[in-house]
């Protein structure tokens, strides 16, 4: 356990905020997304239902003053993973998403992939291990 600076607690929060909105909207409006950015209706709509678990997950972390680092680090690691998973989709041929499909695909990488940084700077500033 580590006492979570602000930063960190911050740039949680903001990876909660985002991901919370891409998971109401992948989740509820996955039919029209699909038509929309011509991807796949189930891709969009069990990657919505990931995020909700995700997000709550990141938000709990955010709330709190002290956090397990390894579980900070699971996040961290997961959003780098993401990104990369993000742009190896698109060169996959699995999917062939239109132009604003390529385009918010490659969008949600970068904004996961800043989120990973920042969090990984947060923990860096955050305070050293507490006792249980």
């Amino acid at each position: 356990m580590i006492d979570a600076s602000t930063f960190l607690r911050r740039a949680l929060l903001a990876d909660a905020l985002f991901s919370g909105v891409a998971a109401l909207g992948f989740t509820v409006g996955a039919g029209t997304f699909a038509t929309v950015f011509n991807l796949p209706e189930a891709l969009l709509r069990e990657t919505g239902l990931f995020l909700i678990a995700y997000t709550a997950l990141v938000g709990w972390l955010a709330s709190r003053t002290v956090v397990v680092k390894p579980l900070v680090l699971l996040v961290v690691v997961g959003n780098a993973a993401w990104t990369v998973g993000s742009i190896a989709l698109l060169f996959s041929g699995a999917v062939s998403p239109n132009l604003p499909g390529e385009l918010m695909i490659v969008a949600q990488a970068i904004a996961t992939g800043v989120f990973a940084e920042l969090q990984y700077v947060g923990l860096r500033k955050s305070g050293s291990a507490v006792a249980a």
